[in-house]
């Protein structure tokens, strides 16, 4: 990868994120919000990563693993507004955890009071995680109400005995789950992840993979991240 020279007054770099449609006008008030930011901050932005296509595409098409890439410790993403992120509640608050994990800090211009750059960035990040897993237990919750209704109707979840490992039949049970999740946009390390804390048992990305790419639903839902 290319490197690209720092230019904020800190030495890190300064990166805006902007995601639209098709509407040039909002492209161009989006990029002039992240610029005037920049101005009004004494900031120099290195690159505005531009994103033109619609909520329903993964996070590949949507560049969100490019940002995770380009972006290390220190360095300040720049966003109109937090819905910009992601798709959904749980994905943009798995997202802002990947990078502040990463030691990247956030600004949402229109909504500053939720910017992890500031002096209470500590406490929104806490925040940020307790409802991420708030809404995967309320996931998981749903999930197990789905499979035991499925029980109930006397449907058969997994394989025969015997005929795989007990791992991948724990795993059978959290199909829907893994499903869910990758329609989110989560990548396969993250589902593993996951669905390890809610079967107690350890799930490698490998494993996990090699699951996913056993069943043709779940592999064309990968491939459209």
């Amino acid at each position: 990868m290319k490197k690209v020279s720092k230019s904020s007054k800190s030495g890190h770099r300064v990166v805006g994120y902007i995601r639209v449609s098709t509407d040039e006008q909002d492209l161009s008030k989006q990029k002039h919000l992240l610029l005037e930011y920049a101005h009004d901050n004494g900031l120099r932005m290195d690159e505005i990563v531009q994103v033109e296509s619609s909520s329903r595409s993964g996070l590949h098409y949507r560049k969100i693993d490019e940002l995770l890439k380009k972006l290390g410790s220190g360095d300040l993403l720049v966003v109109p507004e937090i819905s910009r992120l992601g798709r959904n509640m749980l994905e943009v608050l798995n997202i802002i955890s990947s990078l502040t994990d990463a030691g990247v800090r956030i600004v949402f211009v229109r909504q500053p009071e939720l910017s992890t750059s500031g002096p209470h960035s500590k406490l929104l990040v806490a925040i940020y995680g307790y409802f991420a897993e708030a809404e995967r237990e309320m996931i998981s919750l749903r999930t197990k109400q789905a499979l035991a209704a499925a029980k109930a109707r006397g449907k058969i979840l997994g394989r025969k005995a015997g005929s795989r490992n007990r791992k991948t039949e724990l795993i059978d049970t959290v199909r829907p789950m893994i499903a869910k999740y990758l329609k989110m946009g989560i990548s396969v390390s993250g589902v593993a992840k996951i669905v390890s804390g809610e079967l107690g048992i350890v799930v490698a990305g490998s494993s996990m993979r090699f699951y996913i790419g056993r069943d043709k639903e779940l592999s064309a839902l990968r491939g459209k991240q």
